[in-house]
């Protein structure tokens, strides 16, 4: 299995490893075909722009990788661009991935998406923000029925 010079890069030297204390979001995610587990956690600045995003993943190179670049993709996008990141793009940014690997760029960008979906269920919960500008579905993409359930209850949808 052949790597892009760009996935060797982000798996020898990946960069944003870590976890942000008082994260206002923060998902995990895992692969049960393959063990892979991810997890992400964002700050989130006044204009609601991700201003600092780390990642911690047990998982091969390119699970490392590919977390490793959305975190940079991810940086100075609103929440509404983070959670737009397919893994067509994660693929492309890298330079491309072997097709038994793009399930890895999933794992990156679906763990994206359920820390933004923390960020607004924390947001929710806040009093002093009301429900128009919290209750986004188009920032909610849920994968699975039982989650996409949960939403609407949640949002009174």
């Amino acid at each position: 299995m052949l790597y892009s010079e760009k996935v060797m890069e982000h798996f020898n030297n990946p960069r944003n490893v870590g976890v942000i204390e008082n994260a206002d979001g923060m998902g995990e995610v895992g692969n049960p075909v393959c063990g892979d587990i991810m997890k992400i956690t964002f700050k989130v600045d006044a204009d609601e722009k991700l201003e600092d995003v780390k990642f911690q993943t047990l998982g091969c190179g390119a699970a490392i990788a590919t977390s490793s670049i959305v975190t940079e993709m991810a940086k100075g996008m609103t929440l509404e661009e983070a959670a737009a990141i397919t893994k067509q793009q994660v693929a492309d940014e890298l330079g491309g991935l072997p097709p038994a690997k793009m399930h890895c760029s999933v794992l990156a960008t679906d763990g994206l998406k359920v820390a933004v979906d923390d960020y607004l269920t924390k947001a929710r919960s806040r009093a002093d923000i009301g429900r128009d500008q919290v209750c986004r579905p188009e920032l909610r993409p849920h994968s699975d029925e039982d989650h996409a359930a949960e939403h609407e209850e949640a949002c009174d949808i």
